[in-house]
């Protein structure tokens, strides 16, 4: 039984070695920050109705997870609708609704489920690709996760970073 989530839309602009060139347009984001309790849940709630409608919304791929002032930081995906009409205004006061800026962003991916000594390897490894190919990050580095908890098999897990990038061709 598998289930097809609404995914974040991107486009490639090069593959270099292990690294993804890629855009990416704006989105609607919700962002909470784990001051107190689970960040996923807290987001989690706000999908499920915890909101001023009441609104159940679709959950998408991917999550980003990331470090911010000292906590752990995660935003879910908006469905691509909320570009159009705004989304539903979080009950939470730590959840926060915003529209990402385009940009460019270096990424590079890997399999199974995701941990601490999984991402600084391969944080170090992307890090390592703009370096080589004289990119220029202008973030940190920011973890994606595309599945389930539950999923077992052919898990899919990212590393992105903003980098100053002007197609030269």
């Amino acid at each position: 039984m598998g289930q097809r989530y609404e995914s974040q839309p991107y486009e490639v602009l090069q593959n270099i070695d292990d690294l993804e060139i890629r855009f990416y347009p704006p989105a609607m984001m919700a962002k909470t920050k784990a001051n107190t309790g689970n960040p996923f849940s807290t987001l989690f709630r706000y999908i499920s109705g915890d909101n001023q409608n009441n609104e159940k919304i679709e959950m998408t791929t991917p999550v980003y997870m990331y470090q911010e002032d000292g906590t752990s930081a995660m935003e879910f995906v908006l469905p691509n609708k909320y570009m159009e009409k705004d989304a539903p205004t979080p009950s939470a006061a730590n959840v926060k609704i915003y529209e990402s800026k385009p940009g460019y962003y270096a990424a590079v991916r890997y399999g199974g489920y995701s941990n601490a000594s999984k991402v600084k390897i391969h944080t170090d490894r992307l890090m390592k690709e703009i370096q080589k190919h004289d990119l220029k990050s202008i973030s940190n580095p920011v973890v994606l996760s595309y599945d389930s908890p539950y999923k077992v098999m052919n898990r899919r897990n990212e590393i992105l970073v903003e980098i100053s990038y002007a197609d030269t061709d």
